[in-house]
């Protein structure tokens, strides 16, 4: 029986598994965003975000523990130095996964993984406006023809007063 055996192998051993995932961890942290399959990028996911959590705590006992998950120098770094300054008022979820469709060669789903905090084009694109409805277009036309001409009139009744003006001068 498989009982309480939820996480994906991904068709590896528990070792390859292992230096698969750190390698992919490390990879994350450096470029902050990877591509990758769908089923490796929601297990790096389970993977990463408990080592950026720790990251939030900068002592030597955190420092040890990522790298005994990362085994890179420079990643640890990064991740203490840059990262966690940046997630700090975070509570989790320091991660998106988002689809890209499937592989051309062997249909695999493919996915990419980033920081979400390091997303630039994500934070400074203003929101979408809701969808409008045809209904809604209507009144909006309308109320714009309403706006475009009170200036207009505001604007030749302002001429006019100044031309009055220089009349009475």
């Amino acid at each position: 029986m498989r009982h309480n055996k939820k996480f994906n192998h991904l068709g590896r051993t528990a070792d390859h598994r292992a230096a698969l995932l750190a390698n992919l961890a490390v990879a994350l942290i450096q470029h902050k965003r990877i591509t990758t399959t769908l089923a490796k990028a929601k297990a790096l996911k389970k993977y990463v975000e408990p080592l950026i959590t720790r990251s939030k705590n900068d002592t030597t006992n955190s420092r040890r523990v990522v790298f005994r998950y990362l085994q890179n120098k420079e990643a640890v770094t990064e991740l203490f130095k840059e990262i966690s300054v940046k997630v700090a008022d975070r509570p989790g979820g320091y991660t998106r996964v988002i689809k890209l469709g499937t592989r051309q060669g062997d249909a695999a789903q493919i996915a990419f993984i980033e920081l979400v905090d390091y997303d630039e084009n994500m934070a400074k694109t203003p929101k979408a406006e809701a969808k409008k409805t045809r209904r809604s277009r209507r009144s909006a036309k309308k109320a714009d023809a309403s706006v475009a001409e009170a200036p207009v009139a505001e604007a030749s009744e302002t001429k006019e007063n100044a031309a009055e003006e220089a009349k009475a001068e």
